[in-house]
């Protein structure tokens, strides 16, 4: 590594020959000292090996190998488990390869970048999920786009952050419904419907339903009918028919985020209670029992309470 960097170097120096520094030999010899360094473990030589590299690259206008440069010093800072800088550099690298023209190779790293920090730093992995998708979606490669939008959505329900997550959810089944994927639709209904319930917003939850109808095939579907009955049992503050909405295959078996919201769900006011036994035999013995029976307790207490 040493003995490149020094072969660097010399290409570097100027003199009364050599007016013009080769910083294309240069940053190959950089390139080569980070690839010896990183075997020797020695990340930190790397990263800084990686680092001139990529200046070589920029004074020499080569975009594309100093971004490719600024991502490998990023994947040395990963090793050193400095996941903050690693990020800034691997965004460093984006925002070239965009300037270069290359912008699918710019999304996937942004989309490497929200990996690397999803696990310290949920905010930020999601902004960067959602600039990838961004990236895709103006290069018309909605697939991949929705692919981010996705990890965006499923990390805003963990977090909690239902408000920025129920945007997240409309704009991934706006674009579904764009590439006629309509059964996606569906689910991404159902996810959209648990966000609004857990906001304790039940008229957007309802519009939600309601404007899913435009939908092909969703009015009579098996998602339709579960989330009309979700919505009664809400609306009636019936706990156990949410319950029975949210433990069925349909919701259990959704991404972990959105089943986990299923299974928390919880009516306002705590839901009514269990009818008694009681109750329902009356209700099958028919008015005119319930009249006795309530005749019955009158008469109990028909001499005072004395």
């Amino acid at each position: 590594a040493s003995a490149h960097i020094a072969k660097a170097e010399k290409y570097l120096k100027t003199g009364f020959l050599k007016w013009k520094p080769d910083y294309d030999s240069a940053a190959t010899e950089y390139g080569k000292a980070a690839v010896a360094f990183k075997n020797a473990k020695q990340f930190d030589q790397a990263r800084e090996a990686c680092l001139r590299e990529a200046e070589a690259h920029e004074n020499n206008k080569a975009l594309f190998h100093a971004a490719k440069a600024y991502e490998q010093a990023g994947m040395m800072l990963k090793e050193m488990q400095r996941l903050p800088e690693a990020v800034q550099l691997i965004e460093k690298a984006s925002m070239m390869y965009l300037e270069n023209g290359t912008p699918d190779t710019a999304a996937i790293a942004l989309e490497r970048a929200g990996k690397l920090i999803e696990n310290v730093s949920p905010e930020k992995a999601v902004q960067l999920y959602q600039q990838a998708a961004s990236v895709f979606e103006n290069e018309e490669r909605l697939r991949q786009a929705l692919e981010m939008l996705g990890k965006a959505s499923r990390l805003l329900v963990r977090g909690r952050r239902l408000d920025e997550a129920a945007l997240s959810l409309q704009k991934e089944k706006s674009i579904y419904k764009e590439i006629e994927n309509y059964p996606t639709c569906y689910k991404k209904t159902i996810a959209q419907v648990l966000v609004h319930l857990h906001r304790n917003d039940y008229v957007a939850a309802e519009r939600c339903v309601r404007e899913s109808y435009s939908i092909p095939g969703f009015n009579g579907s098996e998602d339709c009918a579960a989330l009309e009955q979700l919505l009664e049992g809400y609306d009636q503050q019936d706990q156990d028919q949410v319950s029975e909405v949210c433990n069925s295959p349909l919701f259990k078996y959704m991404d972990n985020d959105y089943a986990k919201l299923g299974l928390t769900l919880v009516v306002p006011g705590g839901g009514i209670k269990k009818k008694s036994p009681n109750a329902a035999q009356d209700k099958a013995r028919g008015p005119a029992a319930v009249g006795s029976h309530a005749d019955e307790e009158e008469d109990e207490y028909s001499g005072g309470l004395c």
